[in-house]
């Protein structure tokens, strides 16, 4: 097939996207709820922002902002907001908040019986609540995250996995199918205040990860949904001018199409409305712009990293939608090539060559914009200042998961980028998550657990067995010290210092918890492997 008629099939495949208008989808709590809603948030009612936008309102919205109204305005009474929000709303708890593990228990019993903790039933529709309805049972990752959240899943799903958990593994694919043929899209996580963004596109990773239990017709089970997805993520690309822009994609110089994060809206996130505010006071630029690179910072799941700031330290000149980021674009490299796996169980060979080609494109562009020969690693790409970022980060080894072994090419950078690892982002409990110190939780110290499993599993694919046995060792080590400590798994680590927690970010560390969770298992499982 012909690169111009392989072009114009996949053009016709795009341009055939179905968008849903924002204004359509259910309301955000801020929407609903007004002046009440931002008198909450900025009196920081409560010490997570995440608090209210969870509540139940015990009766519609429209009754409970007439009430509101009415007794601020009567001067007989003195109105209390905190009062006032624990009449009208039910507050939420954290179902594991009560739970204590059991000290005999190992470390991978106390997983077993997490599973049942962390997980939640059908959900019922709730009018004016924030959480959009799932049709199936999920997992939750825990803590004060009560709902389903996007890339978190794919991760808790490798230890459902080893587990032989596969009723709930499906049960979850089955909602995120149904987030997409309602929505258009998966958004962050099953909340109405989510719906304006999505995650890092996994979705293609959980269905592989069925198939390897039910088989190949999985792939054809969830093409719809697939391809509803990749639409979404290329939506306008179809048109797109070579150095033009539009949502989450980007046209660059030599017209090769590349991806962003974004999110739909420019205004502070109900969830931290108090911090983004904050943050835009603080800088110069108009608030509208700093609220939309929190939101696609967001987007990202690097919430937050100096991998998003001009200056690498400060929050207020965060600029995600400038950067063109390495992970993403490597994800839908499998994307891409899953799709062409897909239509070719299908038997419709001419599209499976047309997301190949497409995948084919996508790495050289990769290893043009984000191949730093100097550092002799992969990094974001800047397209407005047209550069490299230069940040050293555990985000450099999404390559190596999904590019295509070409006359060893793979190896022999994979060896490169293995030095600079070694020499800057491993550390004792694992990899670090970026080499910066800035009191977010997407720098050092910290690190993640599907950092590590990305990482284990690029460098392993490439040849460097060695070391992703050692980073998987350090991490699943790191684990095993902290659950026998505390009792706990928790949502980051400090991998730099053996002897405290994580910290940075904007709200405390959380337990749980599902990514933990399944990557040890998946690594320990690895691990016992002959290698």
């Amino acid at each position: 097939m012909h690169v111009r008629s392989i072009a114009s099939i996949l053009t016709g495949l795009l341009l055939s996207v179905g968008v849903i208008a924002q204004d359509s989808l259910p309301k955000s709590p801020d929407q609903l709820y007004g002046e009440l809603f931002t008198e909450v948030q900025m009196a920081q009612l409560f010490p997570d922002g995440k608090t209210f936008v969870d509540a139940v309102p015990k009766m519609s919205p429209d009754e409970i902002m007439l009430a509101y109204r009415e007794a601020k305005k009567n001067p007989a009474t003195k109105f209390s907001v905190t009062q006032f929000v624990r009449n009208y709303f039910v507050l939420p708890d954290s179902a594991s908040s009560a739970y204590r593990s059991n000290p005999q228990h190992s470390i991978t019993a106390h997983i077993q019986d997490l599973w049942k903790v962390l997980r939640r039933q059908p959900d019922t529709a709730v009018k004016g609540s924030s959480l959009l309805p799932l049709p199936h049972p999920y997992i939750v990752p825990g803590g004060r995250f009560r709902e389903i959240y996007y890339w978190d899943s794919y991760f808790t799903m490798l230890g459902l996995k080893e587990s032989r958990e596969f009723e709930i593994m499906e049960n979850m694919i089955d909602n995120f199918a149904y987030l997409i043929n309602t929505y258009g899209h998966i958004p962050n996580g099953n909340r109405t205040y989510y719906l304006s963004r999505s995650q890092p596109p996994f979705f293609f990773m959980m269905v592989e990860l069925l198939a390897t239990v039910k088989g190949d017709q999985t792939l054809l089970q969830y093409l719809p949904a697939l391809e509803k997805e990749y639409r979404y993520w290329m939506e306008g690309a179809a048109t797109l001018k070579k150095g033009q822009e539009f949502k989450r994609v980007v046209s660059l110089p030599d017209e090769a199409l590349l991806n962003r994060y974004w999110d739909e809206a420019n205004t502070p996130r109900p969830e931290s409305y108090r911090e983004d505010v904050e943050t835009a006071n603080r800088s110069t630029r108009p608030k509208v712009n700093v609220y939309a690179h929190l939101r696609a910072g967001a987007a990202s799941g690097w919430d937050f990293s100096s991998r998003w700031l001009a200056d690498g330290k400060t929050l207020s000149t965060i600029e995600t939608t400038n950067i063109i980021p390495v992970d993403l674009n490597s994800l839908l490299v499998g994307f891409e090539n899953a799709l062409a796996r897909a239509y070719k169980v299908a038997g419709q060979d001419s599209v499976s060559m047309v997301y190949t080609a497409a995948a084919e494109k996508r790495q050289q562009a990769i290893e043009k914009y984000c191949w730093s020969r100097e550092q002799q690693f992969y990094t974001d790409y800047n397209f407005k200042k047209q550069a490299l970022t230069r940040q050293i980060t555990a985000a450099g080894l999404f390559p190596f998961v999904f590019f295509s072994h070409k006359q060893g090419y793979l190896s022999v950078v994979a060896r490169q980028a293995a030095t600079v690892v070694k020499e800057q982002l491993l550390q004792p409990g694992g990899l670090v998550t970026t080499t910066q110190t800035t009191g977010e939780q997407w720098d050092a110290p910290n690190g993640w657990a599907p950092l590590q499993w990305m990482a284990v599993r690029g460098l392993a694919r490439s040849g460097q067995i060695g070391l992703a046995k050692e980073i998987a060792q350090r991490w699943t080590g790191l684990n095993e010290k902290v659950y026998k400590e505390t009792g706990k798994l928790m949502e980051k680590y400090n991998v730099m210092d053996l002897s405290k927690s994580a910290g940075g970010g904007e709200y405390a560390a959380q337990d749980g918890f599902g990514w933990t969770n399944g990557v040890y298992l998946a690594l320990s499982a690895w691990l016992k492997q002959p290698l």
